[in-house]
């Protein structure tokens, strides 16, 4: 895995196909989560077998910075869509809302629709209606306003699958200026290098993040040498042997031996079986 800061302009596809010049043909790479063109951030690249951990990224737990513009409504809930001025200000302290909350994602939001991104049929002049759905605020705070310009600078701490713009559009009235992804659950936008220091085999090679710190949220077990062949076999292990005791029911199980990660591993009660294998 590869922690890039993705600048504003490029979509996630974009990043991609960079990394994938940068290691050449016949590797694999893909990213967990994407970020729209406008916004920069903290994106988790993998590569090669690692692009088999996506779905257990990609749930992780998001944290942004986001300008704000107040008193004026877009259409796509940034700056590249058609601006109305309304003039209607939020009063200060904004009211930020936290806990559950019910949302609906912006039509130029990169949601399929019928196998298509909304974005495409927006663009089209299309009728898009996305779905609502329930996400997660732990935290929302106003780092910093400006009167003058009407302009407010927001933290937020939230669950995947959040869309900043639809919370700014909710406070009434006020659209995305800029949008920063700064962390994904353990990682942090600190330790992320720029997109273009990943210009070589090398570079990548220098920066790779090992699978067992990019899965390292996971619950981790150490096998012996006979689990860890069957581990790595696909063979279904007893719970009862595992080191440790029975391991946790339905959640994802890190498998490791001395050599490193073997498996994504899931245990019923009974049986530990193996859900994706990241070794020949």
């Amino acid at each position: 895995m590869l922690l890039v800061d993705k600048p504003a302009g490029p979509s996630s596809h974009g990043i991609v196909a960079a990394i994938r010049r940068a290691v050449g043909k016949g590797t694999k790479v893909g990213h967990a989560g994407t970020l729209d063109p406008f916004a920069s951030g903290l994106m988790l690249v993998l590569i090669g077998r690692g692009t088999r951990a996506s779905q257990f990224l990609l749930g992780l737990d998001k944290r942004y910075e986001t300008l704000a513009q107040l008193g004026a409504l877009s259409t796509t809930g940034d700056p590249e869509g058609e601006i109305t001025v309304t003039g209607r200000i939020p009063a200060s302290p904004l009211r930020l809302p936290v806990g559950e909350v019910r949302q609906t994602p912006p039509a130029y939001s990169a949601i399929k629709i019928d196998g298509e991104r909304a974005y495409k049929r927006a663009r089209r002049g299309e009728q898009v209606e996305v779905p609502e759905r329930t996400i997660t605020v732990h935290e929302f705070t106003e780092l910093e306003r400006d009167e003058a310009s009407d302009r407010v600078r927001l933290a937020l701490h939230c669950s995947s699958g959040t869309y900043v713009r639809s919370l700014v559009a909710d406070l009434d009235d006020g659209y995305c200026l800029e949008l920063r992804r700064t962390g994904i659950g353990p990682f942090t936008i600190d330790d992320a290098q720029p997109l273009d220091a990943f210009d070589s085999v090398a570079s990548v090679t220098d920066a790779i993040v090992p699978l067992d710190r990019a899965l390292g949220f996971l619950t981790t077990i150490r096998l012996g040498p006979d689990l860890a062949d069957d581990a790595r076999c696909g063979r279904r292990m007893p719970a009862d042997a595992m080191p440790g005791g029975v391991p946790p029911q339905d959640e994802p199980l890190l498998l490791v031996d001395e050599a490193g990660v073997i498996a994504v591993g899931r245990s019923d009660g009974a049986r530990v079986a193996t859900v994706v294998g990241f070794r020949a």
